[in-house]
């Protein structure tokens, strides 16, 4: 079963996500912000991370941030980001396997980019 980790400060958005990618089959870990992601990622537990799922807007660290450390670490695991700001996806621009999506992001359309990135990636 693919793993995939969510990413959101937001507890209904992050409710929201697992809900819709738990159904479609997905396993889910959850973190409500970037150093729990990072930690985690870090972890054994991380290690069966197939694709992360990020908000663009997080207090104290960004998506972008979040997605900047990860790659210093040496992570290239794949990352969607998620974001109401349209303007938000030029952030992102210099990152490898880094997707954006805009808010709302249609169940049907997440759980589509989820399995294709969890298929290149397992």
């Amino acid at each position: 079963m693919p793993t995939v980790l969510l990413v959101d400060d937001s507890p209904v958005q992050m409710a929201a996500r697992q809900a819709v990618l738990s159904n479609a089959g997905f396993t889910v870990l959850i973190a409500t912000n970037a150093q729990i992601a990072l930690t985690l990622l870090r972890s054994p537990s991380g290690k069966i991370v197939h694709t992360v799922v990020t908000d663009h807007m997080m207090p104290q660290v960004d998506g972008a941030e979040f997605v900047r450390l990860l790659r210093a670490e040496g992570n290239h695991v794949p990352v969607i980001v998620v974001s109401g700001l349209p303007n938000a996806d030029a952030e992102y621009q210099d990152f490898d396997n880094v997707y954006f999506r805009l808010k709302p992001c249609s169940p049907p359309d997440l759980i589509h980019l989820v399995h294709e990135l969890t298929k290149a990636a397992s």
